[in-house]
């Protein structure tokens, strides 16, 4: 098999863990999920030599594995400052500043305390994400991204939907 396909299988089983993340309501459970779920990220870009979101994947793995324990702004600033150094050691242009954009969003959520935030900062970083992976051309991670994001938008609605139909009541 190519390094392509390979790359393409290791996405298809990223998004099982991405599916099951927003289907929980525990914080934890949500990061935990998406801990592994960059492991197998990051090892798809790496066979895509796509190194800042190669870099930065990985970086989110340790992030989300963190975030587990602790929602600390000063650990959330340190993650930004090894994700801009990440971004600029590796750094090609336009993907480069995508993958980092999303990571910005990404991290803020990771570290924010009420999942619904989480969930908001998140839908943010997953369509810079999904920009950058159709650029990137990989089209499970373009999948990847859509079911994410669908994935969110579902978990989103059965916890906070009943407020939102109550706002739009009046």
């Amino acid at each position: 098999m190519s390094t392509f396909v390979w790359s393409q299988l290791l996405i298809a089983i990223a998004i099982v863990f991405d599916l099951a993340s927003f289907q929980f309501k525990q914080r934890q459970k949500i990061v935990c999920c998406l801990c592994f779920s960059g492991v197998l990220i990051s090892a798809h870009f790496i066979l895509l030599e796509q190194w800042t979101a190669a870099g930065l994947m990985l970086l989110a793995s340790i992030r989300y594995f963190s975030s587990i324990f602790t929602t600390s702004k000063m650990l959330m600033s340190f993650f930004l400052i090894c994700a801009l150094a990440i971004t600029s050691s590796t750094f090609t242009g336009l993907l480069s500043l995508l993958s980092f954009s999303g990571t910005v969003f990404q991290t803020s959520a990771s570290f924010c305390q009420n999942d619904q935030r989480l969930r908001q900062l998140m839908i943010v970083g997953t369509t810079i994400w999904l920009v950058h992976n159709y650029l990137a051309g990989s089209p499970t991670a373009v999948i990847m991204e859509l079911l994410f994001i669908g994935s969110n938008i579902v978990g989103y609605y059965r916890y906070y939907g009943s407020n939102l139909r109550r706002h739009a009541q009046g």
